[in-house]
């Protein structure tokens, strides 16, 4: 089987591409959040939007992505032939969807609420369709193990769209005062918050043109009998797909309707999403393992299928051993992280341990899911995902109107936790994985109990005091790793300071 050390080694360049591109998109959310006042509910707009782009993204893959890997690694398939079959089929999928919403687009915007700015919807749908396109050429990089040219086209579109922000929300502006006749050319302060959805469109076209070796040198093959067998293994992974991004926007498009309140509702959209913002290093962490983790797994599945239990269960726990660290960092750190969102936002910073825990509970159901896949059963991870969506859909609709934006945050712990524990249990029975539960729990127990630790850390203390506080709090939970689970001698580099020395027995 492949070594696990090959994940992590692609995991660890996934993730710094994530984590890197992430964070500088967090650049966008102070950008955005101080040029959009939380009360004009700009952010809002941006958020809501946002929340329908990544419904209708896993409505336009339709779960190939999975699919393609499954089948390219199946024995007595030809992988270019799946490879130019998923790319007609999403394709084919995405012109249909923008020729639909461009031909009823005034209906469709005053559905959504934006009957003024229907430009907003137009932009987004060809974004949304070529996003959808650009999955498949980007798994085939997966598949290829190139994680390089994978990560330098993801960290480009970060780098463009930023810049380009930042020129159209920062310069322009100033300069339009200036020099209106020459900068009105190219910017017209009444388009406000639709830059956000027309620099992303340019951004994401331009990528498409780097994919010109992905997708030329071959000749083009769609097999109707493949088409119809991936089809029918996908379409439970696009009921799988859809219900999970429910539970990640389910809240920010059911906010606005049950809230009520008009442009209240958009205002404290904006500080829940701006804030949750902050939490979003577990889907950082969650992001990169799966972009290593799943053509491993597929690749591993011909192969010895103890062997592979047994490593399926210590990715389990290293996964959950590192997002507990992580969650533990941003906690400790929040009081410069807070930083990134203007301060009009962030009295909604109470959601971030929230959002971070409904995040590891969904990278763990992503790990679980693996049972379902190999035994060609995703219809389990269909039903899995539809009680989690149901359940996070209740809370929200029940609590919101008492809560307001906490009963978002409160949704998503108990959407994925419902799914978390239906996938293991009924995983259990169908492809039993012993995974280290009491060691786990043993982290879980520690990470909980350093958390409450931060929160009797005094406000009035100076800065550097709670932090340093604090980071002596993560330093234990470290500790407690290093001793039990990652020795230092066993580690690169450093190993020969900690490796302990034999003895010489002078008799020889």
């Amino acid at each position: 089987m492949a070594s696990l050390k090959s994940v992590v080694k692609d995991t660890a360049i996934y993730g710094l591409s994530s984590i890197v591109g992430r964070f500088l998109n967090y650049l966008l959310v102070p950008l955005y959040t101080s040029v959009l006042a939380a009360e004009s509910g700009g952010y809002g707009v941006v958020t809501n939007i946002y929340a329908y782009t990544a419904i209708c993204l896993v409505l336009l893959t339709f779960g190939m992505e999975t699919t393609f890997f499954r089948f390219a690694n199946k024995k007595g398939e030809q992988p270019l032939t799946v490879y130019s079959t998923t790319l007609i089929l999403v394709a084919t999928v995405g012109l249909c969807f923008v020729a639909a919403v461009l031909g009823f687009l005034p209906q469709i915007a005053g559905a959504m609420g934006y009957a003024a700015h229907p430009e907003y919807v137009g932009m987004m749908a060809v974004c949304i369709a070529i996003d959808a396109f650009q999955c498949i050429p980007f798994a085939w990089l997966r598949y290829q193990r190139r994680p390089i040219k994978f990560a330098a086209l993801k960290l480009l579109f970060i780098g463009m769209n930023i810049s380009l922000n930042l020129i159209y929300f920062l310069l322009l502006p100033d300069w339009f005062e200036r020099w209106p006749d020459i900068i009105g050319l190219i910017y017209n302060p009444g388009v406000g918050v639709g830059y956000v959805f027309g620099l992303n469109l340019v951004c994401t076209a331009a990528i498409t043109v780097l994919f010109r070796t992905e997708l030329t040198g071959f000749r083009y093959v769609f097999d109707p009998q493949l088409a119809r067998r991936m089809l029918s293994y996908s379409w439970p992974i696009l009921v799988l797909g859809l219900a999970g991004i429910l539970n990640q926007t389910a809240d920010k498009i059911l906010f606005p309707i049950v809230y009520g309140q008009g442009e209240e509702a958009n205002v404290q959209l904006g500080i829940y999403g701006a804030c949750a913002k902050v939490a979003m290093i577990m889907a950082m962490i969650t992001q990169a393992f799966r972009y290593a983790y799943e053509p491993f797994v597929f690749a591993g599945a011909r192969e010895n299928e103890a062997e592979s239990k047994a490593v399926y269960a210590r990715a389990m726990k290293y996964f959950l051993i590192f997002t507990l660290l992580a969650f533990l960092c941003v906690m400790g750190w929040l009081d410069v992280l807070q930083y990134i969102i203007a301060a009009d936002y962030r009295e909604g910073l109470r959601v971030v341990p929230i959002v971070m825990a409904a995040e590891i509970m969904m990278g763990i159901y992503f790990n679980l899911s693996f049972w379902y896949k190999l035994i060609d059963r995703t219809i389990w991870g269909a039903w899995f995902s539809l009680a989690g969506c149901t359940v996070l859909i209740a809370v929200n609709v029940l609590l919101i109107p008492r809560m307001g934006y906490m009963a978002c945050a409160w949704g998503g712990v108990a959407g994925y936790g419902t799914a978390m524990l239906l996938s293991y249990i009924v995983g259990q029975r169908k492809y039993p994985i012993r995974y280290p539960l009491g060691e786990m729990a043993v982290y879980v127990i520690l990470a909980t109990v350093l958390t409450g630790a931060m929160y009797f850390v005094p406000d009035t203390w100076p800065l550097a005091l709670r932090l340093a506080t604090k980071t002596i709090l993560i330093g234990i939970f470290a500790a407690y790793l290093v001793w039990k689970d990652f020795p230092l001698h066993r580690l690169p580099v450093v190993d020969r300071w900690f490796t302990p020395k034999k003895k010489i027995n002078p008799e020889k």
